[in-house]
């Protein structure tokens, strides 16, 4: 027979009424977890997976106000970018919506006699300076012969804008006479230097 103090229990006697909890997880292993199912990376794992190494904090106001005009040249050319693809998100204003897009499509997919402005009063200049008379009135003959090439083709062409808009939007909201001077200022760039880039190539049903 035993003697038992009182305050204390056998040792059997815990070991059957106490059952040992199972740890389903340590608390190092949900560290390092962190509680998302998966372990955190390393800090070198991490570091490996970006493109470089962060740059150093400029030591410098100079250098700090270097590196803001850098981001923001950055930015800059980005957006011109974009805005030369045809993002809506970086046009002007002028150019944003569906009315102007359709115009420039229906410039791009056809040749404009006024793209040739350039070369043309390019020979007409040098033809005004020569010595011979007849090569000067012949430069004036083919700068006046081709403005009024030009007043024909951009009457055809506002009325391909107009026929164009009627047919895409035929609730009639939107304003046919700014969009058509849009199309014919258009036409008269050199196709390579239109921003937007053009996004149909000629003869491009649009």
């Amino acid at each position: 027979m035993k003697l038992r103090l009182p305050g204390r229990r056998d040792a059997a006697e815990t070991t059957d009424t106490t059952s040992p909890a199972v740890p389903t997880e340590t608390a190092a292993q949900q560290a390092r977890t962190g509680g998302k199912g998966r372990p955190t990376p390393k800090r070198s794992e991490a570091q490996g997976r970006r493109p470089g190494p962060p740059p150093p904090p400029p030591t410098t106001r100079r250098e700090a106000y270097r590196r803001m005009r850098q981001q923001q040249a950055s930015r800059r050319v980005d957006a011109r970018q974009a805005a030369a693809r045809g993002d809506e998100a970086f046009l002007p204003a002028r150019d944003r919506g569906p009315v102007r897009r359709t115009v420039r499509n229906v410039v791009d997919a056809r040749r404009n006699i006024g793209s040739w402005f350039l070369a043309v009063a390019g020979i007409a200049l040098i033809l005004t300076f020569t010595p011979s008379e007849a090569l000067r009135g012949y430069g004036s003959l083919l700068l006046f012969s081709f403005f009024v090439f030009v007043i024909i083709d951009s009457f055809v062409l506002g009325r391909k804008i107009k026929q164009t808009l009627a047919e895409r939007f035929p609730d009639g909201t939107e304003k046919t006479r700014g969009a058509v001077w849009y199309g014919i200022s258009r036409s008269t760039m050199i196709r390579r230097w239109r921003f937007p880039k053009p996004e149909v190539p000629i003869g491009a049903d649009v």
